[in-house]
């Protein structure tokens, strides 16, 4: 690692940014902001609640609901103090270990949110492939296993990140681009050669988000290729039809992290807004909206919750 000369110093914060030019509509901005991570959490804990109390909901595809339910909750509330902080106080400052605690949950939270969305790409497969050995390959308790195992991965391959990052020397001003913490960024803050952050991050990224949705695309074209074999036209939809809400998912997790990922890591001149709209959309939309989709899509879920609120 390089050594720094006597003119560096160790930033004792760094400044978070909210969106660049809009400082006088910061406020404003806040009340959407707001909304979202409200409607967010009321949803997923209710998709919680509805899926915990009610027995006929206590199904593979449920039980993978609720684990989704819980990164998005995760997510939601590790971005919530500093996102309102900055619009409503604008407060700007984040010490070095708030922020790489809040990378550390940031990136668990979307590397197992990853691995639930895998799960449910598999979950998928079985369901149409093979219907009679469903509930028998998927028991609760292999359910339970899997996301575990997956939960651990999240977990263990972000935990090294916060200490390669508290090893360098911030030496100047470390003003970040979004209103929170992210690895890919805060790296870039150091003065020290972070070859070995950068190369790990990589790996990490690779390896878990890069594999799973290599995993998800594999799993779809097994289920393409299983559904055109079936005879029936009205079947071969209504096979096609179970995935929507779990392609929605996807396509609200992956499109906006892997873009994120490339701009962050090999794009060098696009517009400074690109990276911050992609980051709020990469952390605020899937949470806001795989609520929405599940109980818009799925009829069951959608009945329970009208009975709730009807009650």
């Amino acid at each position: 690692m390089s050594a720094v000369n006597d003119t560096n110093f160790n930033s004792a914060v760094f400044l978070l940014t909210g969106i660049p030019g809009q400082e006088d509509v910061h406020l404003w901005i806040s009340i959407p902001f707001f909304l979202m991570y409200v409607i967010s959490i009321l949803g997923n804990s209710l998709i919680l609640f509805i899926i915990k109390t009610d027995p006929t909901l206590h199904e593979p595809m449920y039980i993978f609901l609720s684990m989704l339910a819980v990164t998005d909750l995760g997510l939601s509330i590790s971005t919530i103090p500093s996102t309102l902080g900055l619009f409503l106080f604008n407060s700007r400052e984040i010490s070095l270990d708030a922020c790489f605690a809040q990378l550390f949950f940031i990136h668990s939270f979307s590397f197992t949110e990853s691995s639930v969305l895998l799960l449910m790409a598999f979950d998928r497969f079985i369901a149409i492939s093979n219907p009679l050995r469903y509930a028998s390959i998927l028991t609760p308790s292999r359910i339970v296993k899997m996301g575990l195992l997956f939960v651990l991965r999240g977990v263990a391959v972000i935990f090294p990140l916060p200490f390669l990052l508290k090893r360098y020397q911030y030496c100047r001003i470390s003003v970040l681009s979004h209103c929170y913490c992210i690895n890919q960024e805060v790296m870039k803050m150091a003065c020290s050669d972070i070859t070995v952050s950068s190369i790990y991050g990589l790996f990490v990224t690779i390896s878990t988000v890069g594999l799973d949705s290599l995993l998800i695309l594999l799993s779809y074209v097994m289920i393409l290729k299983t559904v055109l074999s079936i005879a029936s036209h009205a079947e071969r939809l209504r096979a096609l039809s179970t995935c929507v809400s779990h392609l929605c998912a996807v396509l609200l997790f992956y499109t906006p992290v892997l873009g994120l990922s490339v701009i962050h890591r090999f794009v060098k001149n696009s517009s400074p807004l690109l990276p911050i709209l992609i980051g709020y959309v990469y952390l605020v939309f899937p949470p806001l909206m795989n609520p929405i989709v599940y109980s818009v899509k799925s009829k069951h879920l959608r009945a329970r919750i009208i009975r709730v609120f009807v009650k």
